[in-house]
């Protein structure tokens, strides 16, 4: 599946992001983004299993924290960098628009995964993304991005059954040309 940068995608709840370009680097790709996020928003604790990412404040000011570590926060000019295989999460703590510059890499399957999850959220109009697609989205990228913040029943027992059941009702044609996940 092949995308046109730049991309820019929006889950309707306040977190706006920007995929720039593809930067070729003789160890993977790097991808630029930019991204936009309201206050008291962001992704939820999740892992990156096979990326190192990083984040230059450009205004305002970018809670994180990595899973067992305390709440930590940079300001504008700071930058955040979060290694591969490292639970973590971020979200505007400040009162205006938090607006940071960044990168992903290697790039490997991330524009399809956020564009997925982003249309989930849009289409439910709430954080948790549509459950069908979640259950598709978490299942088939499992080797490539994880939530621990999920109860382990919900991973163990209630993902897997969604994601059968979805397989049955047909839910997933849409993903058809969805890219194969990394690390397989």
């Amino acid at each position: 599946m092949k995308t046109s940068l730049p991309l820019t995608i929006d889950n309707g709840l306040g977190e706006t992001l920007i995929f720039q370009k593809l930067v070729p680097e003789p160890d993977g790709d790097r991808l630029l983004v930019e991204n936009f996020v309201a206050p008291g928003m962001g992704p939820l604790m999740h892992v990156h299993h096979l990326q190192d990412e990083g984040l230059t404040v450009i205004k305002g000011r970018i809670g994180y924290q990595i899973l067992g570590e305390p709440e930590q926060f940079a300001e504008a000019g700071e930058t955040v960098i979060f290694k591969r295989g490292v639970a973590h999460r971020f979200w505007n703590a400040g009162d205006d628009i938090l607006n940071c510059q960044g990168w992903v890499k290697p790039a490997n399957t991330i524009v399809f995964f956020l564009s997925a999850i982003y249309a989930a959220q849009r289409k439910v109009g709430k954080l948790e993304p549509e459950r069908f697609d979640a259950a598709f989205l978490i299942t088939r990228y499992a080797s490539e991005y994880s939530l621990p913040s999920i109860p382990a029943f919900v991973r163990k027992v209630i993902i897997p059954t969604t994601y059968r059941v979805g397989r049955l009702m047909g839910k997933y044609r849409k993903f058809a040309n969805a890219p194969a996940p990394m690390g397989k």
